[in-house]
């Protein structure tokens, strides 16, 4: 059985990257993307701007008395889309299986390839394709599994490549700080720390029995991290173009609260559903099929989003436009097409903290108890 060899690759400040190619002048300059307003949020920086202390989440109003010079610029989605399905491209002619995990960031299994070409040689040579192709900045970090990988990444940057050797992956995370491992959080890292335990080494250390009586069953998660484990496979990547759902009405109606409140609660899971596989939508269809089983159709393209509140604003707004005639419905439905791959985070220029965390608590509740475990009121039908 071949060895495993995994290959993770990040654009750098991927939306800043994009923004500098189409205006060269802005190179070497402190640049802020985000909600423009003093309400909203930085959704990427240059690494000139990140030497203030400005990072990604940061409310705009922060951001701005930290590095008051800086550029500031709302985004561009569908530009940044573009140069996303570029170098989606290019990594699937040359890979022989690889995973889109965002809109800028792939893992490609080389399990194997050592015997013919050699791993890392091969990373070189793909990622000086997309860096002539494209004008982007990539880095990459190589080893044995994903966690190991995507760390190795993180080290590299900005623009550079890190091999882990096998047999090293414990010794190379051993020094690094336990926020340096994917997935823990600003939460989980003061409870640490709390703890005394700042290392990734310490965490390692720590009985796998302690911390699952702290943490719960991500305890386990914790420790085998810590300890370089990570048997998560490079899954496939596949093009989902929509997400849609629908619903049946026992009884015809015409009953208008029923009606947007089936509407709300459809719309909730779909955006969910957005966030959680890391999506975003470019187009919302509303259905109408009346008693008489005609069926109609409305569409509206929009800027990138999985925002509940936008997306319910344009739902309403199609359902209204629709529900021309007076007679019983049969059927409503909505979907969501026109998706790419994208953080939902780091996509929302216009948003606030404020309801950015709301519909991170929001989704954490869901993900916990279920799609049904909270929903807004205008889905409660009263």
């Amino acid at each position: 059985m071949f060895e495993r060899a995994i290959l993770h690759l990040d654009l750098d400040a991927f939306f800043v990257s994009v923004e500098c190619l189409r205006n060269s002048s802005m190179k070497g300059k402190p640049l802020i993307i985000g909600g423009t307003s003093d309400r909203g949020v930085v959704s990427s920086c240059s690494y000139e701007a990140r030497a203030f202390g400005v990072h990604s989440a940061m409310p705009t109003k922060m951001a701005k008395r930290l590095c008051p010079d800086a550029i500031f610029l709302k985004g561009d989605m569908d530009a940044y889309s573009k140069y996303s399905k570029i170098v989606t491209e290019i990594i699937g002619e040359e890979s022989p299986v690889f995973e889109k995990a965002s809109i800028d960031e792939f893992y490609v299994d080389l399990s194997g390839m050592d015997q013919h070409i050699g791993c890392f040689k091969w990373s070189k040579a793909l990622r000086k394709k997309v860096t002539c192709e494209t004008g982007l900045p990539i880095s990459f970090g190589l080893s044995v599994n994903k966690l190991v990988s995507k760390v190795g990444t993180g080290e590299a940057k900005p623009n550079g490549i890190r091999c882990i050797e096998t047999g090293t992956e414990k010794a190379f995370l051993a020094p690094l700080s336990t926020a340096k491992i994917p997935s823990i959080g600003k939460v989980t890292y003061k409870k640490l720390s709390f703890m005394g335990v700042r290392t990734i080494e310490t965490l390692s250390r720590i009985p796998i029995k302690l911390l699952q009586r702290e943490f719960g069953k991500p305890g386990v998660s914790l420790w085998k991290k810590a300890n370089a484990i990570d048997n998560t496979p490079v899954v496939p990547y596949s093009e989902r173009k929509s997400i849609s759902a629908e619903r049946t009405f026992s009884v015809d109606t015409i009953d208008l609260i029923k009606l947007k409140s089936v509407l709300s609660k459809m719309l909730s899971k779909l955006t969910f559903e957005l966030r959680q596989s890391q999506k975003l939508t470019s187009c919302i269809t509303v259905k109408i099929r009346y008693l008489d089983f005609n069926t109609y159709t409305k569409q509206r393209r929009l800027a990138y989003t999985a925002n509940d509140n936008t997306l319910a604003l344009h739902a309403y707004e199609l359902f209204e436009q629709l529900n021309q005639r007076r007679l019983l419905i049969r059927l409503i439905g909505i979907k969501f097409s026109g998706l790419v791959h994208g953080n939902y985070q780091i996509s929302l220029f216009d948003d606030t903290i404020r309801e950015i965390n709301l519909l991170q608590q929001m989704d954490r509740i869901r993900k916990r108890f279920g799609k049904n475990a909270v929903m807004r009121a205008s889905a409660l039908g009263k």
